[in-house]
């Protein structure tokens, strides 16, 4: 019974991971849209600059997988 329990509560971290990233990453699509709706001259800066962040908010969940 301590096995099994060890093994969830050892998942856990890449649990929380792999829930919040989507949360995130629809986040920063949500803004990225929403500013270039209010100033669309900022367009390929804003698109550079969310597609970065995307990737960084992806490579959480590599993180919680293969250090956790």
């Amino acid at each position: 019974m301590f096995s099994i329990l060890a093994e969830i509560t050892g998942n856990l971290n890449i649990v929380a991971a792999a829930i919040a990233v989507p949360f995130a990453i629809g986040l920063i699509g949500m803004k990225a849209c929403e500013s270039v709706g209010r100033n669309p001259e900022s367009a390929p800066k804003v698109l550079v600059q969310s597609i970065i962040a995307m990737a960084f908010a992806e490579a959480i969940v590599f993180f919680a997988i293969f250090l956790g």
